[in-house]
């Protein structure tokens, strides 16, 4: 079996040999490359957050990409890191602000993101995390890594507070629309990754629409539903499920396309806050009110935990030959720490494995072309 090492080729196979990095690999390491100058706090977040993911797991080594003198100054404080840690200069960071096809003719092969995808692609990682440009990451994902047989377009998974524990919600933004396939797509990857982090054999997954009668909806949604219904895939599909379906954990993975689940992401994130923020002023208004609040601190507690973003903060991209995971810009250590465990898990379960296998078994919406063919019978 042949063991990554982050800076040395070829690969070496002996466990626990040590590369010219200095690092040492084991067999049960994973190798997660950061790109250590995305988000909008850059290298003392996203360090802080790798060294917190590391007390966890010990398992982890790194592959740092950035401003070496800046990251190098981090790390003189976070020794356990720097002992599992190699870092690569690089000269270019992407802005959180930059146009797609503006970052990579800027940042082709020669900025932090993309040279944290590459290590991917090039075996010196086991999968790459940044918290970034949203659009220009998916586009060098896009471009190195290219996506798996079967897929046409990769998807945005986040994970998901219910009321049973934690679900899968995907597209999340990587796409405007999608056609009945791609919906099947996504349903097969989200089952995938749903057997990854909750180990269930044949996750229950539902599509995202505004009724649960099969007659609602958009034409590709119903024939979507058409699809999963008949096929023989490693999922239990359940049907339709709504808005209001989301939160309560009727279904371990619900399916959707980019533009309505971004947007039922933020919706959950502002309600979230809301809900907070409403507590702390009610609780704080009165003095019964704020010696009940004394009393149900802990409660508090526990609900503010439950609802915080940084806890589910990572979404993967779903469909590429590699695992990819997306943090929030503005999260903190913490928030950063819980997308490098998503990361870890994608690896430790064989996601990109699970996805190709899946889709081998993916049915096909029929395409009648017989208008097609006469119109191009009548231009010959």
């Amino acid at each position: 079996t042949y063991l990554l090492c982050p800076c040395c080729k070829p690969l070496f196979s002996d466990v626990g040999q040590k590369g010219a990095c200095g690092l040492k690999s084991d067999s049960g390491d994973i190798i997660i490359a950061l790109d250590a100058m995305g988000g909008d706090h850059g290298a003392p977040v996203v360090l802080q957050g790798a060294a917190e993911a590391l007390a966890a797991r010990p398992e982890l080594s790194f592959v740092l990409f950035g401003d070496e003198a800046v990251i190098l100054a981090e790390l003189d404080g976070l020794k356990a890191l720097k002992a599992r840690s190699v870092v690569h200069h690089t000269d270019v960071a992407i802005a959180m602000d930059d146009k797609p096809s503006q970052a990579i003719r800027r940042g082709r092969k020669t900025s932090s993101m993309w040279q944290a995808i590459d290590s991917v692609k090039q075996g010196e990682a086991h999968a790459a995390v940044s918290a970034g440009n949203t659009g220009a990451l998916m586009a060098m994902a896009k471009v190195l890594l290219k996506t798996t047989e079967g897929v046409s377009r990769p998807a945005i998974a986040g994970i998901w507070p219910t009321l049973k524990g934690r679900s899968i919600v995907l597209d999340m933004g990587a796409t405007v629309g999608a056609d009945a396939d791609q919906l099947v797509s996504n349903a097969i990857m989200g089952a995938a990754m749903a057997r990854c982090l909750f180990g269930i054999k044949k996750p229950m997954v539902g599509l995202l629409n505004i009724g649960v009668e099969e007659v609602k909806g958009v034409e590709a949604v119903r024939e979507a539903g058409a699809l999963l219904r008949a096929a023989d895939l490693p999922l239990q599909y359940e049907g339709f499920v709504e808005g209001t379906d989301i939160g309560t954990g009727k279904v371990d993975v619900i399916v959707t396309e980019g533009f309505s689940g971004n947007i039922a992401l933020k919706t959950a994130e502002g309600t979230a806050q809301q809900i907070v923020a409403v507590l702390r002023e009610e609780m704080s208004r009165t003095l019964v009110s704020k010696i009940a609040a004394v009393f149900a601190k802990g409660a508090f507690s526990r609900l503010k935990k439950r609802l915080d973003p940084r806890t589910y903060n990572g979404g993967v991209f779903l469909g590429l030959n590699g695992v990819v995971v997306k943090s929030h810009g503005n999260t903190d250590s913490f928030g950063f720490s819980s997308a490098i465990h998503v990361a870890a898990d994608m690896v430790a379960n064989d996601l990109v494995d699970r996805i190709d296998r899946g889709m081998e078994l993916a049915p096909h919406e029929h395409h009648d072309h017989t208008d097609e063919q006469a119109e191009a019978a009548r231009a010959s």
